[in-house]
């Protein structure tokens, strides 16, 4: 069953403008210095009523990598320094036992995620040692799903050993390019060797799902060297994939100035790029879960999407929903039920603050009615592709179309594309609207004008 049979370009173009990825509602840029430690420690103790037995999940970011991909936008450092690490890995440590004492005894962990940076940067031992730590300080449910990003380069046998040895049962790795022209000018030489080594030892340990990430819009990028990527990549046949579009924002990331603009894919190969990615993709079997989102149509995310149960944070799209987050490490965000929180995003501040026996906690947010109500109507809209009118009604003593009824006004040029379809009871995404539902949901968005004004800057949504 195939989802849609081709992607139109000129409705990509149409809608390929800057604009949130709904990780959250409201946004990161609205997360401000007034919501600092104290307000997270007092977070920490509304959500956690003794007794509680509401699971969570749990994130922790690793931020050191060997080397530089000039294409990332991540919080990161490189290091060659052992010794850097594991001074990191101890204050990583001090938080976790700072932060686990104040949540109830017994909530379980249901979902766990190591990002970076790469985590895989750490040796055999490091894994073991910190995840050892992290089972003894947290209920870690039996059925937990967590994954790990990991970096196929300087990759072992041992590494991966090590994070089935801790509970990792999910791996995700970058692929981007397999072009070796497009990797050198991105400094990230992964000869397709290594990387079919971690697959393979992957499925040979156990690991019940595997993620890989492309990305298109690369230097010296053409329409046969990236197709000549993704049939090898359908071959490998992962149970997911990302395909991003590579932001250039020099100004943000100014080690994204060492990239040549010149060499970059204009604005209509890139869209080109993305159609023949998406068109092999579901040729192929694969599901349009939403946005650059891919699965096959038996793996969870696909199910849970089909069955209402899709969920989207931080981590991305997720079958886990409504656990409270926490989040440790250097810029890790966590989310309660109305509350956001953000650590600092430097060595010496997060350092500084756990020596100060103080969270880590840099910016943060507490959510207003209207948040929820938005919330809730946007996450539908990202991950069920529609919204049904009665039960926001209901839970939150609103009439939805008046409510709404700017947000509704907006959506016209999705109705008169056939993307969107407006119904009495509900609203219905379908066809090629997967690949524009960041669109879709920005209609809905109470702080997409303010954050325009201000020249926040977002990803192009295609």
């Amino acid at each position: 069953m195939k989802q849609f049979d081709s992607v139109d370009i000129s409705l990509l173009k149409k809608y390929s403008r800057p604009g949130p990825r709904y990780t959250s509602y409201p946004t990161a840029p609205a997360f401000t210095e007034a919501f600092g430690p104290d307000q997270y420690r007092e977070a920490i103790e509304q959500t956690n009523q003794p007794g509680s037995k509401a699971p969570i999940s749990l994130y922790f970011h690793f931020p050191f990598c060997d080397t530089l991909c000039y294409f990332c936008g991540c919080t990161m450092l490189v290091t060659h320094s052992r010794d850097q690490i594991r001074e990191y890995n101890e204050y990583l440590k001090r938080e976790i036992s700072a932060i686990a004492p104040l949540i109830a005894e017994g909530r379980p962990v249901i979902q766990l995620h190591w990002g970076g940076g790469t985590p895989s940067y750490l040796d055999p031992d490091e894994i073991r040692d910190v995840g050892n730590f992290i089972q003894n300080h947290f209920s870690i449910a039996q059925d937990v799903e967590a994954g790990v990003e990991i970096d196929p380069r300087g990759l072992t046998f041992d590494h991966m050993r090590a994070l089935r040895d801790v509970g990792f049962n999910r791996v995700s790795m970058g692929i981007q390019d397999f072009d070796l022209r497009v990797q050198e000018a991105v400094n990230r030489i992964q000869p397709e060797s290594i990387s079919r080594d971690a697959i393979g030892w992957s499925r040979e340990l156990g690991f019940g799902s595997i993620n890989l990430d492309l990305i298109y819009g690369l230097p010296h990028q053409t329409l046969s060297s990236f197709e000549a990527t993704v049939e090898k990549v359908i071959a490998l046949s992962p149970d997911r994939l990302a395909v991003f579009n590579y932001a250039h924002v020099p100004w943000m990331k100014p080690h994204q100035k060492i990239i040549n603009a010149e060499d970059l894919p204009d604005a209509d190969l890139k869209l080109e790029l993305f159609k023949m990615t998406t068109e092999k993709l579901l040729n192929a079997g694969y599901w349009s879960i939403g946005m650059d989102h891919f699965a096959k149509q038996t793996d969870e995310l696909a199910l849970a999407q089909r069955n209402g149960t899709l969920y989207r944070n931080f981590q991305g799209y997720s079958t886990q929903a409504g656990c409270d987050l926490y989040g440790f490490g250097l810029s890790a965000i966590g989310h309660f039920q109305e509350t956001y929180h953000q650590n600092v995003k430097s060595i010496p501040s997060y350092y500084g603050k756990l020596r100060e026996n103080s969270l880590a906690t840099h910016v943060g947010y507490r959510m207003t009615p209207d948040d929820h109500i938005r919330k809730e109507v946007i996450m539908k809209i990202m991950c069920d592709m529609e919204v049904r009118k009665l039960p926001i009604e209901e839970r939150f003593g609103i009439r939805f179309d008046e409510y709404f009824s700017q947000a509704i006004h907006m959506l016209a040029p999705f109705v008169d594309d056939g993307l969107v379809s407006l119904f009495p009871e509900k609203i219905v995404v379908h066809g090629m609207g997967r690949l524009v539902i960041r669109n879709v949901a920005m209609c809905f968005d109470a702080y997409l004008d303010k954050m325009m004004q201000e020249q926040r800057k977002f990803s192009k949504t295609v």
